[in-house]
């Protein structure tokens, strides 16, 4: 990547999707600095879609990826990326990665991603989701004012709040429980700052962004938030739409269908500020209680 913010925030999010090439195919991420024991899975979504991205055609968007959490992530070991260029046809690019690191002196998968990047065609069916009745992000609650509510408790937010903008109907540690069928929870969110144009960038962002939330669907219906609940994400995928930035408002609807045998199945649905439905995401996450 050449050019970028330099000492904006979102100069930190790009240095963690800016890979280096160690060998052909074979790509390396960083991990900012960080207190917490496991990396931050929307990071590594987002460092292997950029990974796909390096190998495919230009002029071929991304328009899928379906991926697996393996093992949490090390901060203290480096990423790498492997990718496997499994098909580049008249139309469509296909690739997987498989991220790993050093353990016990040998290597070990963490976390897998298969992607699908589309040279785009006209459309013979085009519809989409309206954009929901929802306050904008300036009538809602920002991250610096949940901070000053809980403190300690919002450590983890506080520090993402660096990188990335959020906006909350309800504060997402004292969220009342929901019924259905309004089961529904809202957030507006961006990078804090401006990214490249590049579209890799912009859709590994999104991703990166896409698995803050998500979970939180799943125990939406209980009320409370994450000091109340432990959990971790099994898989994640997204579906793009149209094109996305991830460095303007962007809406995020999350719900979550079912939840058992200490899983929850969440969904998301992702407009741009002018109403465009630009992004679907899915994700099972593993919810426990803190007292296991």
């Amino acid at each position: 990547m050449s050019g970028g913010p330099e000492g904006t925030q979102a100069a930190a999010l790009l240095s963690v999707l800016d890979l280096s090439e160690r060998e052909p195919d074979v790509f390396v991420g960083k991990t900012p600095s960080s207190e917490r024991q496991r990396i931050f899975g929307g990071q590594v979504a987002g460092q292997a879609l950029v990974a796909a991205g390096r190998t495919v055609p230009a002029g071929r968007g991304v328009h899928s990826l379906h991926s697996y959490f393996l093992r949490p992530g090390d901060p203290s070991e480096e990423i790498r990326y492997s990718v496997d260029r499994i098909r580049d046809g008249r139309s469509f690019s296909t690739r997987r990665v498989i991220a790993c690191q050093r353990r016990k002196g040998e290597d070990v998968a963490i976390f897998a991603l298969t992607a699908d990047f589309h040279i785009g065609e006209p459309a013979v069916a085009e519809h989409s989701l309206p954009m929901p009745g929802v306050p904008g992000p300036s009538e809602m609650v920002g991250t610096d004012e949940i901070v000053a509510r809980h403190g300690e408790r919002a450590a983890v937010m506080a520090a993402m709040g660096r990188v990335v903008e959020q906006r909350f109907l309800h504060d997402p540690f004292a969220a009342p429980p929901k019924s259905p069928p309004h089961t529904q929870s809202w957030t507006w969110f961006r990078v804090a700052g401006e990214l490249h144009d590049d579209p890799v960038v912009q859709a590994a962002a999104l991703t990166f962004v896409s698995d803050l939330t998500l979970l939180s669907a799943g125990f939406a219906r209980l009320g409370g938030g994450w000091p109340d609940f432990i959990g971790a994400s099994l898989d994640h995928a997204v579906w793009f739409h149209r094109p996305v930035r991830a460095d303007d408002w962007l809406l995020y609807e999350t719900d979550s269908p079912a939840a058992s045998a200490g899983r929850a199945l969440c969904f998301g649905q992702i407009w741009s500020a002018d109403g465009t439905h630009v992004a679907t995401v899915a994700q099972e996450g593993l919810i426990r209680s803190p007292e296991r």
